[in-house]
């Protein structure tokens, strides 16, 4: 059936620009480092400003769930080497976050318990329901990455680390206490779990501050 006169063509939802690989390659013109950088931060330029002036319930729920629909290795291969402080390397981190999230939402939710009791304020600023079992942390990471296509950007990204803070705190203090173990093969090696933990907080809390630096430098303007 023909369209009404006046009719407005239907409404198509396009998927938030993802190049592959090969294309940033191409954009790149080779595999000259810096041109390579200049094309991943194009790609995460695009990414965010063609989302947030879409103002789209679908372009917001792909953005969220890019990871999932073109893999995580995708992402990696245009953004895992980004500077840090960056708008690329910013995604990178986001996006890894929420897979690590959803990979072992238990864990983490326990060690979110256990730091929010230590970090009451930053509690507050990461915004996970209360009490914050399997689903609200995974639920909060998925709200955390609607804020790149809605919303004040650089709160996202302090929302983003306040949730690692608090992880962090959680881990620190599991690793104190031997109960407290990730995988069954732990409980022959205390030490070495409990190394581990610590060692993985403090990279937590190193990708907090990765976060907030760009949230700064998002509010200054600097990140085009």
């Amino acid at each position: 059936m023909p369209d009404a006169p006046g009719a407005q063509p239907p409404r198509r939802h396009h998927r938030p620009a993802m190049p592959g690989p090969d294309a940033l390659v191409a954009l790149a013109g080779g595999v000259d480092p810096s041109a390579v950088q200049e094309a991943a931060h194009a790609a995460a330029s695009a990414l965010v400003h063609g989302a947030r002036s879409a103002r789209d319930a679908e372009v917001t729920r792909r953005v969220v769930r890019l990871a999932q629909e073109e893999g995580l290795e995708v992402i990696a291969s245009l953004w895992a080497d980004a500077p840090a402080d960056s708008l690329a390397g910013a995604l990178w981190r986001l996006y890894v976050l929420r897979t690590w999230v959803q990979r072992t939402p238990v864990s983490v939710a326990r060690q979110y318990a256990e730091g929010r009791r230590h970090a009451p304020v930053l509690e507050v600023v990461a915004g996970v329901a209360d009490p914050p079992g399997p689903q609200e942390v995974v639920a909060v990471v998925d709200d955390v990455l609607t804020g790149v296509a809605e919303g004040d950007f650089a709160v996202t990204l302090e929302r983003a680390a306040a949730f690692c803070r608090v992880v962090a705190v959680g881990r620190a203090h599991h690793a104190d206490e031997p109960r407290h173990t990730e995988r069954p093969g732990d409980a022959a090696d205390p030490e070495a779990a409990a190394a581990a933990l610590t060692l993985s907080a403090a990279r937590l809390v190193r990708t907090a501050e990765q976060l907030e630096a760009v949230a700064h430098r998002w509010r200054a303007g600097e990140l085009g």
